[in-house]
């Protein structure tokens, strides 16, 4: 399987989102895509800008952006938070 399905928190809106991953991408390029896409489904509430960022929900531990989800062990279910 090339992408996982990972819940994805935006504390700006208060909402949760599942969205699948692929697992080859680096992380600077799915948080440009996802910034973008959470921008228009928060109806406002998020801004997406260069500075997001998107973290482990549970621990608050900023994922590297120059690694993939592969590489950073994600798996189906993981929770994230983008900020």
């Amino acid at each position: 399987m090339d992408k996982i399905l990972v819940e994805v928190f935006i504390p700006a809106a208060n909402q949760t989102y599942d969205v699948f991953l692929p697992l080859k991408t680096k992380v600077h390029e799915v948080v440009f895509l996802l910034a973008n896409t959470m921008t228009e489904l928060s109806q406002g509430y998020f801004t997406g800008s260069d500075d997001s960022i998107l973290c482990n929900r549970n621990t608050g531990t900023i994922l590297n952006i120059n690694s993939s989800a592969e590489e950073l062990g994600l798996l189906n279910g993981a929770k994230l938070m983008l900020i």
